[in-house]
């Protein structure tokens, strides 16, 4: 009698992620998936995050519809979809089966930027308590990813996140204010911030998180 294959659940997946694990596939076709935990992490601090004029202009000239949640399928499809710029991704099938059960189970969440009613660009990752794991983010306009990062910081920001972790540094985060900590760092902020309860903010009404993106530009450094 042949064994059963290993079956990864959401809940197994969490609990990786409350040790400071998280999941990766060498290309998009590989069925395996490598477990990390780097001796440098990548966090973006949500009382550092760093909004320039111009892109707050974006913003406010409202070109983009924003959403949370709308189409978090499409959204990791767009993710993990080969692009010129791109041709290999790290989502195989296997992670965009599990973070969209998680999502069904209130456990992922996405952006989305719209632009005449085509979803252009986003971002999705998980939440723990009151740590949000940021996965990846898509663009086909310019500026829709960057929209939709700072729709996600203001949503952390108004439900009382204390993490936001975004795996490694790019250039690109690092012009937000990403910072890399050590591991053993991260795995204090994380063991304080999954107990936390909070409550993904994926809705509030325009005026407060208009309000809050407001606060973040006055903020930054």
């Amino acid at each position: 009698m042949s064994a059963r294959p290993f079956l990864l659940t959401p809940d197994l997946l969490l609990r990786a992620y409350r040790l400071g694990l998280f999941p990766m596939a060498e290309s998009r076709t590989s069925r395996a998936l490598h477990w990390l935990d780097p001796e440098a992490r990548g966090v973006l601090p949500l009382d550092g995050f760093h909004l320039p004029r111009s892109l707050l202009k974006t913003v406010r000239g409202g070109h983009f519809t924003v959403t949370a949640d709308r189409d978090f399928p499409a959204t990791i499809a767009a993710c993990a979809a080969a692009r010129a710029n791109r041709p290999e991704t790290w989502i195989n099938k296997e992670i965009e089966r599990l973070f969209t059960e998680l999502h069904q189970l209130g456990f992922a969440h996405s952006i989305e930027t719209w632009e005449d009613g085509k979803l252009v660009g986003g971002l999705y990752g998980a939440c723990l308590g009151a740590a949000f794991f940021g996965e990846s983010m898509f663009s086909t306009a310019t500026d829709a990813s960057k929209v939709a990062l700072v729709h996600l910081v203001a949503r952390l920001r108004l439900s009382r996140f204390m993490l936001l972790d975004t795996q490694f540094i790019t250039a690109h985060l690092a012009r937000f204010g990403a910072i890399e900590i050590p591991r053993a760092a991260y795995h204090v902020r994380l063991a304080d911030a999954v107990e936390v309860p909070a409550r993904f903010c994926a809705d509030p009404e325009r005026s407060v998180l208009m309000e809050e993106i407001e606060i973040m530009r006055r903020l930054s450094p």
